[in-house]
């Protein structure tokens, strides 16, 4: 139903026309003069220890749902909370979060994944596995890691005794 198609086109283009005016307050707000770079919110609020990235978290989860509204597949709202959790998770430690709260910019990560999502599905879902795989495989290696480190230094203190 052709109807139908444009229907959904209209209400795909509201929801990222809204997502790009959050992500630009957010991401792109006042350019610094010396340096040129511009920042948002993000930067602005992320200076108040613990509760910036707090809030930075929860605008930034207004994205996954709009993305879920779009019915995105798993793998695109798996990235966007892996882009989001990256941002809050770094954005905790202090001084380096703030810098970085500057060059990640999550709201935009996840509004150009939106895009190239809309525009080519298959291949953007394929990349996203993909991204999410290899995250998930570094984090088990780092975990396997940490555990081997842990059994040779339990091994060596209780050698000591």
């Amino acid at each position: 139903m052709p109807g139908r198609d444009v229907a959904r086109h209209g209400v795909e283009t509201r929801h990222l026309d809204r997502l790009r005016a959050m992500a630009r307050v957010w991401d792109d707000l006042f350019r610094i003069p010396v340096i040129g770079t511009r920042i948002g919110l993000d930067a602005l609020i992320g200076l108040i220890p613990g509760v910036g990235d707090v809030a930075g978290a929860l605008v930034a989860s207004w994205g996954l749902v709009v993305a879920a509204t779009l019915r995105a597949p798993i793998s695109i709202l798996g990235r966007m909370l892996m882009n989001i959790g990256i941002d809050a998770v770094v954005g905790v430690i202090p001084l380096v979060g703030d810098a970085f709260d500057i060059g990640w910019r999550a709201q935009r990560r996840n509004l150009a994944l939106l895009d190239r999502w809309v525009e080519s599905p298959g291949k953007t879902e394929r990349r996203s596995l993909l991204a999410l795989g290899s995250v998930a495989i570094g984090l088990v290696s780092i975990m396997v890691g940490a555990l081997w480190v842990a059994v040779r230094v339990l091994t060596w203190v209780l050698s000591l005794g």
